[in-house]
């Protein structure tokens, strides 16, 4: 996927919504490049267990890097029904490739209304750029 194509949280978490099989709509989550170039050096990650209810802007999970601990904040409401465990001993796929191998859980959106929040790959760049200065 192209950042281009997906939603991000002002915590940095991005989405992407497809519906599954059944057409239920299913919330990839992963988190930015920006996020990631911030954090450096990643050494461990934390992840939710799958059927795990999440709400959106509340924590789902950690990830840590020599510089410091931050929360992963769930952008949607839903269950989680995949959970991306390989990070966990792999996390230098998170760094080089964030937004296809990156993903990080996979939620079945409860509510739709979260995705409302989210900004546009254009409005995230403009936040990142703010967040530098």
């Amino acid at each position: 996927m192209k950042p281009e194509q997906l939603l991000f949280a002002k915590t940095h978490e991005w989405v992407h919504v497809a519906p599954d099989a059944s057409g239920a709509k299913i919330a990839t989550v992963g988190i930015s490049a920006f996020a990631l170039e911030a954090l450096t050096d990643l050494v461990y990650i934390e992840l939710p267990k799958v059927g795990r209810e999440v709400k959106a802007g509340e924590p789902f999970g950690e990830i840590e890097s020599v510089k410091a601990v931050s929360d992963l904040y769930s952008p949607v409401d839903g269950a989680v029904v995949a959970v991306h465990d390989a990070l966990a001993n792999e996390l230098e796929s998170l760094a080089a490739d964030p937004y296809e191998n990156g993903w990080i859980v996979k939620i079945k959106l409860s509510d739709e209304t979260a995705l409302a929040d989210l900004l546009d790959y254009p409005a995230y760049q403009k936040q990142c750029a703010e967040e530098e200065h």
